[in-house]
């Protein structure tokens, strides 16, 4: 069974994103998650900035997006310019400070892993959080949305 059939079977919902964007994901995630560990793997394993790329930056998100669902159940649907700069922006800062430059590439890489997984069409930083919550909530990515935009015509 493929894929898409358990994800459609399970949770009643289509897959947002097709082979290109699985595909693009899949190899971004991989990308990002295999330079953190071949640096650590060289130069000395750091647990914490795994323990915050799997655990807290989703922890965070998690409360967040329950705290927001709470107030405001509607979608969430931060697409446009504003949402793609915001969530650049953001990747940037963690990235570009030593101390969660490696957290923020596992976080986004194992997010991607499980956004191509399910077959999320938002961005990554909601996939574990929109997993949790059962939500469909978007905010822009503006490395994946041409791909996107092309499987979606």
């Amino acid at each position: 069974m493929a894929v898409s059939e358990i994800d459609n079977q399970t949770t009643g919902r289509r897959r947002g994103i097709g082979p290109l964007g699985t595909a693009a994901r899949v190899v971004v995630g991989v990308l990002l998650l295999g330079s953190v560990a071949w640096g650590h793997l060289a130069r000395g394993f750091h647990l914490s900035s795994w323990a915050l790329g799997l655990l807290g930056f989703p922890a965070v998100l998690l409360v967040w997006q329950w705290l927001r669902a709470r107030r405001t159940p509607t979608r969430l649907e931060a697409t446009g310019p504003v949402g793609h700069t915001l969530n650049l922006a953001v990747f940037l800062a963690l990235y570009l400070l030593e101390l969660t430059s490696d957290a923020a590439l596992i976080f986004y890489g194992a997010s991607m892993l499980l956004a191509a997984l399910r077959g999320y069409a938002g961005c990554e930083v909601l996939a574990v959080s929109n997993w949790l919550l059962r939500r469909d909530d978007q905010v822009g990515c503006a490395v994946f949305l041409p791909i996107d935009h092309l499987e979606r015509r």
